[in-house]
């Protein structure tokens, strides 16, 4: 449940903490004086859209937390495992948000850094917020069948997995056979261009690094003169008497008085020693190299027109023979594609009519699956109903196949497939006996609506385990008995989990465990929300303005305090 509640500059609210307990809560005041805030600032705990225009004028920032106590079975604890935020069940959960001025907010779980897709998802675990818009979303048939999947979501929920596993594979073959089909022309040109280029790539009997080599080779060939002068000259002085010669000498003359100054002496000769050995090894080598230089003006005519046909291959096909070959490869697949495209278009043919046979399958077992539930939703909304004051209600979900003319043969018809399965769902309501069946949009009045829609929040309470529910103003349209009906409804609720509601029905607002006065006040030409928990004195105060308006005289007083009594012996 909800524990805390801490909110700092926010609109109009400056600085408020709230505590709460379980139970059915109340939150009542004078329109304008900022009950929706409070509720805004629970949606934005939960991942709800957040905008700089929130912020207290004059702030740096808002700031909201809230503290939850959940049981360690409830789902979040997995959720928060998956998301690899790391929590201890037995500890409390602490959701922190801030919104600057940028526009930016920053989102804390248990001091862990999230981004809003996270915080959103662990968001609806914890709470839903149910306003009037939402009525309105019942008055929309195309929102029926995912409140239909939601109440049947133990049943329906793998069924509908499959069957969107299975479609995304038909659409994926669909629009590959597609765009095969629709390439048919350009597919034709691609052929005679690719093999083109193959002939011309295959003509030229590339080497992967040939290009490479090629380029020493000419640097070679084209100063072999030059080498051989060089190489040739520096080989005469060193093998002349300039050379090894030289160094002979003097080692031989340096060795005959070695022994005079050995300690001196013997060093130099080991070191001139070492350099006649490795000038000789130098020697060597050059005349061997020299006798490799290859002085060849055909071989380099050769290797011009080689690298000239390479150099023509590069500008078309690739900066390198390592991508000439690699582009090769390429086209030769996609040549081989081509040429076999009719077999492609066959075989691609048959393998979608497969998959849409097994996704017709699948629509069918869907289908089967929601007309079961359906069945059970409405016996069960008619069964909340009775305690909402239309007790005489009849309610039907019907599920209807989706025609479509431009859809997919099926069974003697055309029907629209989407990732929602083939189906179509429409809640039908006859509000008195004898009437018939209608579409809930063209009979239902707003106070008919509110009850329907808590009916539907009463029963996926049980389903979801959602520990905090609120309602903004759902009693909107309604007096009299089918408010009084809607209080006790929501304070049975309260029993599964803790129920929020703003309301101005002193109806319901007296049978709250706790109720809550938003007021705004004005300090220092400043207005400032507050919320005060209040007390009995305080409540039948509050229950007598909302009953009698801005005069509170000792009848309404009494009547409030009455009505308090008789709630109090209602929910014992």
């Amino acid at each position: 449940m909800l524990v805390t509640l801490s909110i700092r500059n926010l609109a109009v609210v400056e600085e408020v903490d709230v505590v709460f307990h379980p139970g059915f809560h109340v939150l009542s005041g004078e329109t304008g004086a900022g009950k929706s805030i409070i509720i805004d600032a629970l949606g934005l705990i939960a991942g709800g859209r957040s905008s700089a225009d929130l912020i207290r004028y004059g702030c740096d920032k808002a700031e909201m937390e809230a503290l939850f106590e959940m049981e360690p079975s409830h789902p979040v604890w997995s959720t928060l495992e998956q998301l690899g935020i790391h929590c201890e069940p037995e500890e409390h959960l602490v959701i922190r948000r801030e919104l600057n001025t940028q526009g930016k907010s920053t989102s804390r779980i248990n001091g862990q850094l999230v981004n809003l897709t996270m915080l959103r998802e662990v968001g609806e675990k914890l709470i839903n917020i149910h306003g009037q818009h939402e009525h309105q979303s019942l008055l929309r048939a195309e929102s029926h069948l995912g409140l239909l999947d939601t109440y049947g979501s133990g049943i329906i929920g793998p069924v509908k997995a499959k069957y969107q596993e299975r479609y995304s594979k038909f659409i994926a073959a669909e629009k590959e056979l597609r765009a095969l089909q629709e390439s048919s022309q350009r597919a034709y040109q691609l052929l005679d261009m690719y093999r083109f280029q193959l002939e011309e790539i295959a003509a030229a009997s590339l080497t992967r690094g040939e290009d490479e080599l090629l380029g020493e080779e000419r640097v070679k060939l084209s100063h072999s003169e030059k080498m051989m002068d060089s190489v040739s000259g520096a080989y005469e002085l060193l093998s002349g008497q300039r050379g090894l010669e030289a160094i002979s000498i003097a080692l031989s003359q340096i060795e005959d008085i070695s022994g005079y100054d050995s300690k001196r002496l013997q060093p130099i000769v080991e070191q001139l020693q070492s350099a006649f050995y490795q000038l000789e090894d130098v020697t060597f080598q050059l005349r061997d190299y020299r006798e490799r230089i290859e002085f060849n003006p055909g071989r380099l005519e050769e290797v011009e027109q080689r690298l000239n046909l390479i150099s023509g291959l590069r500008r078309k096909y690739g900066d390198s023979v390592e991508l000439i070959l690699n582009y090769y490869e390429q086209i030769s697949h996609e040549t081989d594609q081509l040429e076999n495209k009719d077999e492609r278009l066959e075989k691609l043919r048959t393998e979608r009519d497969k998959l849409l046979v097994l996704v017709m399958e699948s629509a069918e077992e869907l289908s089967k699956v929601r007309k079961q539930c359906a069945e059970e939703l409405a016996a069960q909304v008619e069964s909340e109903l009775k305690d909402l004051q239309m007790e005489r209600t009849s309610l039907r979900v019907q599920i209807v196949p989706a025609e479509d003319p431009k859809g997919i043969e099926w069974n003697g018809r055309r029907i629209r497939f989407s990732r929602q399965g083939a189906d179509n769902a429409e809640f039908l309501i006859s509000p008195n006996p004898g009437e018939p069946l209608r579409p809930l949009g063209k009979i239902a009045s707003g106070g008919e609506l509110s009850r329907i829609m808590l009916a539907m929040k009463s029963i996926f309470a049980r389903h979801d385990r959602i520990p905090v529910l609120i309602f903004d103003e759902v009693d909107t349209g309604v007096s009299g008995r089918a408010a009084q009906s809607i209080a006790e409804k929501l304070h049975r609720l309260s029993s599964t989990c803790q129920v929020f509601s703003i309301t101005h029905l002193p109806q319901v607002a007296c049978m709250a465990d706790h109720q809550y006065l938003i007021e705004k006040h004005v300090y220092d030409g400043r207005t400032m929300t507050q919320v005060e928990s209040l007390s009995e004195e305080g409540r039948v105060k509050e229950l007598a303005r909302m009953l009698g308006g801005v005069e509170i005289t000792e009848k309404t007083l009494h009547h409030a305090q009455e009505m308090l009594n008789l709630a109090e012996a209602k929910k014992g």
